[in-house]
């Protein structure tokens, strides 16, 4: 986390070295606000500068809205804590290059492009769109490449962003994360309700938002993710976990939708068959199965959504969470993905104040 907002400073030019950020931010110098207050949400560190672009998502049904920065690719990134010029220099490249030529290719479908609609074809097509958006990626490549290719946009800049986001099988994200959070948004606010409606790790804890709850979060000590490590780093190496991307799981995808995504499971070292078994067990602390999202493995039923405090404390099943695992030195970046579980604590904190608001024994 320090050494993205290093980077940020760096990005918007508030301070000349990392030396100089460093001092500024330690003083104080520079305000902070949490991304969900924001209507936002940003992968790993996920810090977002005002001048970055971002992606707007309207939940067109219920009609608000949510942001969300661009992927950087892989490498050395801003959210894994990465500040060198390369860095700085692949920002402004997406800000000039990529941000103009997705505008460009929005603004000539006259409906957008439907996130929600890439995210259930992409269940059926290996992806648990948190971890692994291969598929997904590849429908918002199509969704895109035409309207884009046919616009008045530059032609040579239109070539960049779109072999950018064809070898960047993760760049959907992202967009996964803005609209899980438009979704959950929608169902935040409902009074007694016990729906977990947002979930966020910065590194050091995780913590929960209950949609009776107000904006009131709930946390506890991060766990470290379970999973498999690249060559030459090991869960030593690790840190614990961060980011906001679990907001997918929050609305059915990642952790819970996992049975979707066999191909993942070699990735975060386990079998298909616990694959199955963590989203079969997920049905036990959610409210409903989401009939859009279908789960071939499990016969094409809905993926479990809806966490509810209640029955996780009821049932002692942490909710499953997939994620990227990070080096615990800024800068290096991923070291590996796995399998991490929202701590207890959260749930116990929300009930005990959902408890206390409705005037009943927790």
């Amino acid at each position: 986390m320090k050494g993205t907002l290093v980077g940020a400073m760096l990005y918007e030019g508030w301070a000349k070295s990392a030396e100089e950020a460093a001092e500024r931010l330690a003083r104080g110098e520079v305000a902070f606000i949490q991304n969900h207050d924001l209507r936002a949400v940003g992968p790993m560190s996920g810090t977002i500068s005002p001048s970055m672009p971002v992606f707007v998502v309207k939940n067109a049904t219920h009609g608000n809205t949510a942001y969300t920065n661009f992927s950087e690719g892989i490498g050395r990134v801003l959210r894994f804590g990465a500040y060198g010029p390369e860095v700085i220099e692949r920002l402004k490249w997406i800000a000039t290059v990529i941000a103009p030529a997705i505008k460009a290719a929005v603004r000539e479908l006259r409906d957008g492009v439907d996130l929600k609609a890439i995210q259930s074809q992409a269940l059926l097509m290996g992806d648990e769109v948190h971890s692994r958006n291969a598929a997904a990626t590849a429908l918002f490549h199509m969704a895109i490449g035409g309207a884009l290719a046919g616009g008045g946009f530059d032609r040579a800049r239109a070539r960049e962003a779109l072999d950018f986001i064809a070898a960047t099988s993760q760049f959907f994200l992202n967009l996964s994360m803005v609209a899980s959070k438009a979704i959950m948004d929608a169902a935040h606010g409902v009074e007694a309700s016990s729906i977990v409606t947002a979930i966020a790790r910065n590194g050091v804890t995780t913590a929960i938002r209950v949609s009776g709850l107000g904006s009131r979060w709930f946390e506890a000590p991060s766990d470290t993710p379970l999973g498999l490590y690249f060559p030459g780093f090991s869960q030593a190496d690790a840190n614990a976990d961060l980011g906001d991307s679990a907001i997918c799981e929050t609305a059915g995808y990642g952790g819970l939708s996992l049975a979707a995504s066999p191909a993942l499971v070699q990735l975060v070292g386990g079998s298909v068959a616990e694959a199955i078994a963590y989203s079969r067990e997920m049905v036990h602390v959610t409210w409903a199965r989401n009939p859009v999202m279908s789960l071939p493995n499990l016969e094409f039923a809905g993926a479990p959504a809806g966490i509810d405090v209640r029955k996780v404390v009821d049932t002692g099943i942490r909710p499953v969470l997939t994620t990227g695992i990070a080096h615990r030195q800024a800068g290096i970046g991923q070291i590996g993905a796995g399998i991490v579980r929202a701590p207890m604590a959260c749930f116990t904190l929300a009930l005990d104040a959902l408890a206390e608001r409705l005037g009943v024994a927790a």
